[in-house]
């Protein structure tokens, strides 16, 4: 196990590079420039800019002065926040953004994957349709419907919660967000979950231990439940990435100070240290909670470590 996840680690270096790299030069290729605005500035003014941000110096030479910032955990400065780096900014905002996005995780799986189950244990049963055609409704209902649509009626007509702003310690400003992003997830978790379940249930082996005399509670817990999380495991690191990443809208929606915002201001604005401070952090994100399923899908089935 342990060689299996060296292998895993050291898979993320180059994967990391290959992502820097590619977001360093496309995000040079959109039209406009950082220090493009209404009106044009003069001359003079928009050299010694360049000048003092790097700019002025060819592409390749700005290339490798960023790599050699990354690896020393420099960022660089923002071009529009005045007197901020790039690191500042996002550690502002970040925090906020992973305790929503893990507690989404979190109660997505809590409820998808004991639903799931659930559904497959009473396949074609009107509780399995009732729980599939709900889960189908969570899946297509976007965020920016559901989010005003639950700030309507529990922070409006039911004022139990907290629908916009935030306040350190305050956990009423957050449950209408986590339940936000956590639906669509929850959902998709449960369908997978009931048919691997499914599949499983008609699996040679589960025969052979219901003849042995094996009661259906212990046939199901003992013998079906590890091999069914092998698929929910496996979009386990894209689900997290994705309510993490994906918390933009949520965060606009509720007026949370998260870092999404920042990445969207730093397309606008071309600031490109700021959109490749948060295409990196996303990135590390991304790949590691793509790590992480990785191991515990190697936990769950052996014969992946071995190949």
């Amino acid at each position: 196990m342990l060689a299996y996840a060296l292998r895993r680690i050291a898979g993320l270096i180059p994967t990391l590079f290959v992502l820097v790299s590619l977001s360093f030069f496309i995000i040079r290729l959109a039209p406009g420039g950082p220090f493009d605005e209404e009106q044009a500035l003069p001359t003079a003014v928009r050299n010694n800019l360049e000048a003092a941000y790097g700019l002025d110096r060819p592409l390749i030479s700005q290339y490798g002065r960023y790599l050699a910032g990354v690896v020393q955990g420099d960022l660089g400065p923002s071009f529009r926040y005045k007197d901020f780096r790039v690191t500042e900014l996002i550690a502002s905002g970040l925090p906020l953004s992973l305790t929503i996005g893990l507690a989404a995780a979190a109660l997505a799986f809590l409820i998808g994957v004991p639903l799931g189950a659930w559904a497959a244990w009473r396949a074609n049963s009107w509780l399995d349709h009732s729980v599939m055609g709900v889960a189908m409704l969570a899946v297509v209902l976007p965020g920016f419907v559901v989010g005003p649509l639950l700030a309507l009626v529990f922070g409006i007509y039911w004022p139990l919660f907290r629908v916009a702003g935030y306040e350190p310690g305050q956990l009423s400003f957050l449950v209408l967000p986590v339940i936000t992003l956590a639906l669509p997830v929850a959902a998709y978790v449960s369908r997978l979950m009931r048919n691997s379940t499914q599949d499983v249930l008609r699996a040679n082996f589960i025969r052979t231990a219901r003849a042995k005399g094996l009661s259906s509670r212990a046939v199901f817990l003992r013998h079906a439940l590890k091999p069914a999380l092998i698929p929910v495991v496996s979009y386990l690191g894209p689900a997290i990435a994705f309510v993490i990443t994906g918390s933009l809208v949520v965060e606009s929606v509720f007026g949370l100070p998260g870092s999404g915002r920042f990445l969207v201001q730093g397309a606008i604005n071309r600031d490109y240290p700021l959109v490749m401070g948060m295409i990196l952090v996303y990135g590390v994100v991304t790949l590691v909670c793509n790590l992480i399923a990785d191991l515990v899908y190697g936990w769950l089935d052996p014969r992946v470590r071995l190949t």
